[in-house]
């Protein structure tokens, strides 16, 4: 029988996520060169090749990807495992690293905070502000416990590493400078507004987000200026520097900018917390999960 080391493990399945040895070495606080010498080792334990040289860089090989494969379910039991210890330990109490996108913090995580020191306070939430994408790296690095992500579609059950939990669709409405001449047009959409400049990210889900809403009306947006922070976005709508599509959560009273409800083909925005398969059992995790969706209940939806 092949000789299983989970420590060893864990690195290869980094690798996977992480791509370089050296971004696989910096995730796990270790050197390059331990990297390496922990995945050799481990390859003559089973007795495969789990790298090839690609380049410069290095590949998993396909028993590398086997290998993944089976232990996957290994990593989901040793997860119900610590929830269930932590749980026969400490009960209720325990902290939860949560791991969210900028509008998500205000208009989720506080509420969800605010409505566990009723009801469960022995629970503690500690919050990290990130990217939606950057969430799910550190919740595969094991730096949060709970990541609050974004997508163009509600994401699909393919990863094997997470539990996905649907939270909310936000809706997004168009944000026009005041004085628009179709600031106050009925029945509009984004059609109307398709040989505007167009202000989004460069890149990342958001920027996907907007050029998916726009291609599925039939247009390419044509992108004026970048930003990816919505008091920048905002400000710029305000000044009459381009339009935007605008998260229902992100919206604020305090601009001038006129946010208008799309009428048909209203683009949304799926808002989804994910934790590590296994992970949902921990009831500190189980309490914070049902205080987001309590959360997301009380969002304005129009």
């Amino acid at each position: 029988m092949s000789e299983w080391d989970l420590r060893k493990l864990r690195i290869l399945r980094t690798l996977r996520e992480r791509g370089t040895v050296t971004a696989t070495a910096a995730a796990l606080h270790m050197t390059p060169s331990a990297v390496s010498q922990q995945l050799t080792n481990l390859a003559a334990q089973l007795g495969v090749d789990l790298l090839e040289a690609h380049g410069r860089r290095v590949r998993l090989t396909d028993a590398a990807r086997l290998v993944l494969a089976h232990t996957e379910p290994v990593f989901e039991q040793l997860e119900r495992a610590d929830a269930a210890l932590a749980a026969y330990a400490h009960g209720d109490a325990g902290e939860v690293r949560v791991g969210a996108f900028p509008t998500a913090v205000p208009a989720l995580v506080v509420p969800a905070v605010r409505a566990l020191r009723d009801t469960h306070p022995r629970v503690t939430v500690r919050v990290r502000e990130t990217e939606a994408a950057e969430a799910y790296r550190l919740l595969a690095a094991g730096d949060v416990d709970l990541a609050l992500s974004l997508a163009a579609e509600v994401p699909g059950t393919a990863d094997p590493r997470f539990t996905h939990v649907p939270l909310l669709a936000d809706p997004l409405d168009v944000a026009l400078p005041p004085d628009h001449p179709l600031a106050s047009a009925p029945g509009l959409t984004l059609t109307d507004l398709a040989a505007e400049p167009w202000i989004h990210g460069g890149s990342g889900p958001w920027s996907d987000i907007t050029r998916r809403a726009c291609e599925a009306a039939g247009f390419t947006p044509r992108q004026g200026h970048s930003a990816s922070g919505w008091t920048a976005i905002l400000a710029m709508v305000e000044a009459g520097m381009g339009v935007a599509l605008v998260p229902r959560m992100a919206a604020d009273p305090r601009t001038a900018v006129i946010l208008r409800e799309l009428t048909t083909n209203r683009p949304v925005r799926h808002v989804v917390a994910a934790v590590r398969r296994g992970a949902s059992s921990a009831r500190a995790i189980t309490h914070t999960l049902d205080a987001l969706k309590a959360a997301a209940r009380r969002v304005p939806r129009a």
